[in-house]
């Protein structure tokens, strides 16, 4: 039976600090070997994100002696790191023509919907142009209080705004046990979990809880895996250290999938259905009704008009000529904006707005049918 990853067309890969840095030089051998992994999968149609700590870890030798663990001290290691990072990355795609594009994110980033809709725009425009982007947390300007706190998190919440079809968690152990393999040699692997119950939330808390790197841990792990798993996304945990790892995972490396019952796209028009409270409405003729029955984005041609005030990125109704509600949907534009489209083709959007946007003012990933 074919792993997710086989059929998987988009992938997010993170690594953990200790496979990027030791001993605060790059590992550039390791790199190399992940950096042909994705490359292959490229080669293959595929597209791939690569979440990455390391930052820190590589700028810290550069502050001088002592622990650096303020916050301010952290953040200054962040900032000297992330361009040897970013450097050490590119040099291990050099071999195979890869572009790496840098992205910073903060928590914000992925928990409002107008900065959610700017990011997801910027790296489905990076996929789209052949890149692999870079993401990291901005640790140069995050403060605890606005933290993912691990990369784990960051990995899935980005495999969740990008409907990603595969996460792959990069450890330093291949998978979940029922216990400890380093302290109990009876512990047994698990291969495979099409739910995640309190019952392996205690093995991760506990009789894993060594297991990973950096700020994470097998906790953090399934955390990331429940996230993913609520956006019909696959997550495999498995061993970072090998020298090609994603090659080794699909030749068949033991590694622990949790594997969700639906798809991204379901997951996605699931959570719209259920979690999209409207702040306003846009108004649409009958031509735009049947384009979105037919699966379409809404255009501004088929706008007449707003109600209400709200900004970009704001959850609306759509509503039909009759008044009925046919479509709820995450908005491009602010209402005074699209109130300025309507009726607009798009060759005119940027001479009616003064700036060039964009073609859809509701993205059809980003609206739900009500009928």
């Amino acid at each position: 039976m074919p792993s997710p990853l086989d059929t998987a067309r988009r992938i997010v890969i993170k690594t953990g600090s200790s496979l990027i840095a030791a001993k605060g030089a790059p590992r550039r051998e390791w790199l190399a070997g992940l950096a042909g992994d994705i490359a292959a999968l490229k080669a293959e149609g595929r597209e791939v994100v690569w979440v990455s700590s390391g930052a820190v870890a590589l700028g810290r030798p550069h502050l001088g002696k002592g622990a650096h663990k303020k916050l301010e001290e952290k953040q200054a290691a962040a900032a000297l790191g992330q361009p040897l990072l970013m450097s050490a990355i590119a040099e291990a795609f050099a071999p195979h023509g890869v572009k790496a594009a840098q992205a910073l994110l903060t928590l914000e980033d992925t928990e409002r919907r107008r900065r959610w809709l700017n990011a997801r725009a910027t790296l489905d425009t990076l996929l789209a142009a052949g890149a692999v982007p870079i993401i990291n947390e901005n640790d140069t300007v995050a403060t605890e209080e606005i933290r993912y706190g691990d990369n784990d998190r960051l990995a899935a919440r980005v495999a969740q705004m990008l409907s990603a079809d595969a996460l792959v968690l990069l450890s330093d152990i291949d998978g979940l046990y029922t216990a400890d393999p380093r302290k109990e040699p009876s512990a047994s692997h698990i291969p495979e979990l099409r739910e995640l119950t309190d019952e392996h939330e205690a093995m991760a808390g506990a009789a894993n809880a060594e297991a990973g790197v950096g700020s994470g841990g097998m906790a953090t792990k399934l955390s990331a895996a429940r996230i993913a798993f609520g956006a019909g996304c696959a997550t495999a945990i498995t061993l970072g250290e090998r020298a090609s790892p994603i090659g080794a995972l699909q030749a068949g490396e033991r590694a622990t999938w949790i594997i969700p019952p639906v798809s991204p796209a379901t997951a996605r028009q699931t959570w719209l259905k259920g979690h999209l409270t409207p702040e306003g409405a846009v108004l649409i003729d009958a031509g735009a009704v049947k384009a979105l029955i037919n699966g379409s984005s809404l255009l501004a041609v088929g706008v007449t008009g707003v109600e209400g005030r709200f900004e970009k990125g704001a959850a609306v109704a759509i509503k039909a000529p009759t008044g009925e509600v046919v479509a709820k949907g995450v908005t491009a534009y602010e209402a005074a904006d699209i109130q300025r489209l309507a009726g607009a083709h798009s060759d005119d959007i940027e001479a009616r707005l003064g700036y060039r946007g964009r073609p859809a003012v509701i993205h059809r990933d980003d609206l739900v049918l009500e009928r």
